[in-house]
């Protein structure tokens, strides 16, 4: 953005998707969810603002708007965000300020295009003020070439009933619902790639998320929980100000029972049904309305759909699995992008794990097993051992 000039007051715009597609009442309560979002994330950062909004546009106003444009880019419900010159709602006033932003960012003998809309505002089409914000640019920068496919440069000219709107660069938000707007579920987290990203994509739908760690105590890498602790603090950056509790369930007895008793081609399904029933109980006792996991069909043994089938009906509330369809590619350009991948993550290997699992498990071969190992006195034991972590911002606040 060029340097500000008196006339140049700078806001922040955010664009909101399917919100928009909403009856009115729904749609009231999403954007009042929103700004709240926005405000509690801002006042978290330490950038107080006030907000407009307009039809599909929300407007900020602070004194650090590229700051501000930062922090509401990770709101959900956000589709993207801008740092705009803001003028009267007046064509001349937004053909002007159009010339003083392209005079900064459009370089001599560069391709570039004007996107105009207008609403709201009557004596003048969208297409009329993009062809005079145009010939403004190149009446300022003769050498520079109109090319509305292939542009090296974009402005965006809006000519609304509050105000004219001018920006130059389009800041992608992860879009999806406002959280909390879809009510509180239970997820599954370890130190993998698929549960936090599975996590994230339930955040995006608009559900508050808590989170439940099953550790298997010796049995477990040594940085199995210091990597999950790490998603729990990247995960709780994405609802800043508001706190993300994960419960800690110490399972180091069941798992030694486990590959004491337990035929070693059950294991992971016995361990996935123990994850079943633990999260089943923690999410009635919370008031969770689902258990989220990060099952991928077909990626590991315990993923085939015999499995997952046998796996399933353990639960006793709804299951989620976002990730169900996604390929292991898919997952780990999320994980990239959500900030929870890392190459260099350490031993998060689990020695419990057979040679050869079962890929089409019996279900009556389950239960008579989870008979042996005493699967129903485990599941209360952990239950009424949980450990719970807090984290906010970012960071570990409380244990």
């Amino acid at each position: 953005m060029p340097p500000e000039t008196p006339q140049d007051k700078k806001v922040v715009m955010l664009r909101y998707g399917e919100l928009f597609l909403k009856s009115e009442p729904v749609k009231r309560h999403f954007v009042g969810t929103l700004l709240r979002n926005c405000a509690k994330a801002l006042d978290a950062a330490g950038l107080p603002c006030r907000a407009d909004v307009h039809r599909g546009r929300i407007i900020l106003h602070g004194e650090s708007p590229a700051e501000i444009a930062a922090v509401v880019s990770r709101i959900f419900g956000v589709v993207d965000v801008s740092v705009c010159i803001l003028t009267p709602a007046d064509p001349s006033a937004v053909r002007e300020a159009s010339v003083r932003l392209a005079s900064s960012g459009l370089h001599p003998g560069a391709r570039f295009a004007v996107r105009a809309r207008r609403q709201g505002v009557d004596g003048i089409t969208s297409q009329e003020l993009g062809a005079a914000v145009g010939s403004d640019i190149l009446d300022a920068i003769p050498t520079a070439r109109v090319d509305l496919g292939n542009p090296e440069y974009e402005v965006f000219a809006e000519l609304r009933e509050f105000g004219g709107l001018v920006y130059d660069t389009r800041i992608p938000a992860p879009g999806g619902l406002p959280w909390g707007t879809q009510g509180r579920i239970l997820a599954l987290l370890s130190s993998g790639i698929d549960s936090p990203v599975a996590v994230w994509l339930m955040m995006r739908r608009g559900c508050e998320v808590d989170l439940l760690h099953v550790h298997s105590g010796s049995y477990a890498g040594k940085d199995v929980l210091s990597t999950t602790l790490r998603h729990l603090c990247t995960l709780s950056a994405w609802s800043a100000g508001f706190p993300m509790n994960l419960s800690l369930a110490d399972a180091a007895d069941f798992y030694r029972t486990l590959v004491e008793k337990a035929e070693p081609r059950l294991r992971c399904v016995l361990c996935k049904r123990f994850m079943m029933r633990l999260g089943s109980g923690l999410a009635k006792r919370e008031g969770h309305l689902a258990l989220c996991t990060g099952d991928s069909l077909g990626q590991v043994a315990s993923q085939t759909m015999a499995n997952l089938a046998v796996v399933s009906e353990a639960a006793t509330v709804p299951l989620l699995r976002p990730l169900l369809a996604f390929d292991k590619q898919e997952a780990v350009n999320l994980a990239r992008k959500i900030g929870t991948f890392n190459r260099d993550c350490g031993d998060l290997s689990c020695s419990a794990v057979p040679r050869m699992p079962a890929t089409a498990s019996r279900l009556e071969d389950v239960r008579a097993t989870e008979e042996r190992v005493e699967m129903d006195f485990h599941v209360g034991d952990v239950l009424d051992r949980l450990q719970v972590y807090t984290a906010l911002n970012g960071r570990i606040v409380d244990r």
